[in-house]
């Protein structure tokens, strides 16, 4: 089962990850209820798309940014659509 955790709390449990580029991709539906708030911040990748992002809220702090994911992943990055990714000291094992 690989775990997302941050400021003490495990947000995320999925034994359904896939892995793009280093990075645990889980199922939206493996997310602890309450943890991501939409955000306006936007990046592009060239072979995935736009990627859109969500603050993370646990232990009462936000991390803002902390998670993405890809509404309409160019082909290429299909497998990842429906899923969620994190950074910013967010700890996947």
């Amino acid at each position: 089962m690989t775990k997302a955790s941050w400021n003490g709390e495990v947000i995320a449990e999925s034994d359904n990850t896939v892995i793009v580029e280093g990075n645990h991709y889980f199922p939206l539906e493996a997310v602890k209820p309450g943890v991501l708030t939409p955000s306006s911040t936007t990046s592009v990748c060239p072979w995935k798309g736009k990627a859109e992002y969500y603050s993370v809220q646990a232990g009462g702090a936000e991390n803002r940014d902390a998670a993405w994911y890809y509404a309409d992943p160019k082909s290429a990055a299909a497998e990842i659509r429906g899923r969620v990714a994190f950074w910013k000291g967010v700890e996947v094992r």
